[in-house]
């Protein structure tokens, strides 16, 4: 981080002291801080069609605590510069629940500038959901109280797709290949060390990084892959870098065994399918539209129909909100001071099967049940749900229970008087 963009946030932060909200009594705001241009637009899309289906459901229930939920997207450009100036107009504009995900580097961004915001304009919280940026500094050394986290982190995630690589004795040379920043890095660092504990047979043939949503052929990467002679590849590549990674895949005919976070993403399932690799693809996620859970899957069906046979990605959202809300009502507040209390601790049962989670209150870190899924040719009666009309879909592998996700952590919070 460069001294020009701390002393930019800090200078924003400041700014911020002297702006009073003018705060709505009959709306709840919400501000979505998120890439909605450029490379990442079409992640933040789908962040933002969810909370917008979400808020459309329960107003039309009559909101929360006798209020309106409004959803209020800020495009961030996945810009950690532009994003502090985004969550500075939303503050501005009245919101005082601040919604990102995409980009760890952003999301640190966003945790740092809403827990010195709060220092110098007590009575006035903001709180920052975070749905997706994963690096474990957010919920470790990094870890505030006004940040909550609802997708499992690095560690977490990698624990149990360690574990699952482990149990597939075909494995014997993996190559990883990363997006170029503090996430990227995490993902490659713990991947590296895990397998060296779990399985010192297996070779590490390739640690390659790239730059972040900017490279538009990915052929040269997919080379030195073919070269190395991996039988299967790692990677936490998002968006357009995860789809256009295995488009380059497909388009050389590489076919090897590929374990992901992101795959779902929009394209991805597309450049699968065009790349021929059926049940080839794994992604480890909190949950997919084919588990076997009816409440989940009549919600996906009308949001398919609403939003034209775009899946449901991001389920964490729908827990995220859930929670948000119940923690509301508790309070009787919308105001974070008061309603962040209530979210340490909270069980909820997950949006994905019902399963029951949890929040930690150390850390404020959700953990729940994780699913390892594979993407390929469907048994209809059982898998209702294709991807991107593919006629292929995510299909269960492998479940992780809520108690063998437990991860420690070194978060010590500093809490608000």
């Amino acid at each position: 981080m460069t001294k020009a963009f701390v002393a930019g946030a800090l200078a924003l932060c400041a700014f911020g002291a002297t702006v009073v909200p003018a705060l709505a009594d009959d709306t709840i705001k919400i501000g979505y801080v998120d890439p909605l241009s450029g490379g990442g637009a079409s992640i933040g899309q789908i962040g933002l069609n969810q909370l917008k289906f979400i808020a459309d459901d329960v107003n039309a229930k009559g909101g929360v605590i006798g209020k309106k939920i409004e959803v209020i997207g800020y495009d961030n450009k996945l810009s950690p510069q532009v994003t502090l100036v985004q969550v500075q107009k939303a503050i501005d504009e009245g919101v005082q629940i601040i919604v990102q995900g995409n980009g760890s580097a952003v999301g640190a961004a966003v945790e740092s500038f809403v827990a010195k915001y709060n220092e110098r304009n007590p009575g006035k919280a903001v709180v920052y959901l975070n749905y997706a940026a994963i690096d474990p500094s957010l919920t470790n050394q990094n870890c505030s109280y006004w940040h909550f986290a609802w997708d499992a982190n690095v560690d977490i995630k990698l624990e149990a797709l360690t574990n699952f690589i482990k149990s597939k004795q075909e494995v014997k040379k993996v190559y990883l290949i990363d997006q170029d920043y503090s996430f990227g890095h995490s993902v490659a660092d713990t991947v590296v060390s895990m397998l060296k504990e779990k399985r010192p047979d297996i070779q590490i043939v390739g640690n390659e990084f790239h730059p972040l949503v900017k490279v538009t052929d990915f052929s040269p990467y997919i080379a030195k892959i073919k070269a190395s002679g991996a039988d299967t590849v790692v990677t936490g590549n998002w968006g357009q870098d995860f789809a256009l990674l295995v488009k380059a895949a497909g388009d050389s005919g590489l076919k090897v065994n590929w374990y992901t976070f992101y795959a779902g993403g929009s394209g991805g399932p597309t450049a699968i399918k065009q790349a021929n690799l059926p049940d080839q693809v794994y992604q480890l996620v909190e949950g997919f539209n084919n588990i076997d859970y009816k409440p989940m899957q009549d919600v996906v069906r009308t949001y398919i129909a609403r939003y034209k046979s775009e899946p449901i990605y991001y389920p964490r959202i729908f827990n995220m909100t859930g929670m948000l809300f119940k923690a509301i009502q508790e309070a009787n507040s919308a105001d974070p001071a008061k309603f962040a209390p209530k979210l340490e601790d909270m069980k909820y049962a997950t949006f994905a099967s019902g399963d029951e989670g949890f929040m930690r209150k150390k850390d404020h870190q959700f953990f729940q049940p994780l699913y390892m899924s594979v993407f390929g040719a469907l048994d209809a009666a059982k898998q209702p749900f294709d991807e991107e009309g593919t006629g292929w879909g995510w299909k269960p592998s492998a479940q992780i229970a809520v108690k063998d996700t437990d991860h420690p952590t070194t978060c010590e919070m500093k809490r608000p008087n």
